[in-house]
């Protein structure tokens, strides 16, 4: 796995370039701020940059919308992006430019570098993840699609780890319920949200984005 690094805090960019590499990557360039990250991805066309979303020279959302213009620019190039705080806008123009290899998480987690490093070949390979406390964020806005309301509270339990990236035997573990019984509310979930029966993975993504960009 090639990746691109875009980081402006030098001490971060080097912490990560080396927990990558430990786990295999081949980092291939290194950015410190948003259009260096566009032209050493031109450059590069890494199969994933790992960057973060507040970067010069705007110190705003500089890396997000670099983000979106490689998402433009290389549909094939996974993305995901860090965050010191939960920002709800962020991940919502985040998924509803694509979730086809897309993350977004809190710096913190990369403490856990066991789940980090999960978290990112679930990205590099075409997964959409997100942190619990975007996923939260997100859910606890009130919603403008009448049919959401449809599901029950534990289907919302649910759908808020299939937000995350849990597997159908994670979701069961965590909630404390079998996995017989996790297949069936996702059922039932895309029954109440009327995605036909298509790729289990793209079903699951349709479900989590109607939910959280609703």
């Amino acid at each position: 796995m090639r990746v691109v690094i875009a980081e402006d805090q030098a001490l971060m960019l080097e912490g990560l370039a080396l927990l990558l590499e430990r786990d295999g990557a081949e980092v291939v360039g290194r950015a410190t701020d948003a259009p260096e990250l566009i032209r050493k991805v031109n450059a590069h066309q890494p199969d994933l940059v790992v960057a973060d979303i507040r970067m010069p020279p705007g110190l705003a959302d500089d890396g997000l919308q670099a983000a979106l213009k490689i998402r433009a620019d290389h549909p094939g190039i996974a993305v995901l992006l860090l965050s010191q705080h939960v920002n709800r806008a962020y991940a919502t123009e985040l998924i509803e430019a694509g979730t086809v290899g897309v993350g977004y998480l809190l710096k913190q987690r990369v403490a856990n570098f066991a789940a980090f490093s999960a978290d990112v070949h679930r990205v590099a390979e075409g997964g959409c993840v997100l942190d619990s406390e975007v996923v939260a964020a997100m859910m606890a806005r009130p919603r403008r699609d009448a049919v959401l309301e449809q599901l029950t509270p534990r289907q919302r339990e649910v759908l808020a780890l299939m937000a995350e990236g849990r597997s159908n035997g994670a979701i069961a573990e965590s909630l404390t319920l079998t996995t017989k019984a996790v297949v069936r509310h996702v059922s039932h979930i895309y029954d109440t949200l009327g995605l036909e029966p298509t790729d289990e993975d793209h079903r699951r993504v349709l479900a989590v984005v109607r939910y959280l960009s609703a």
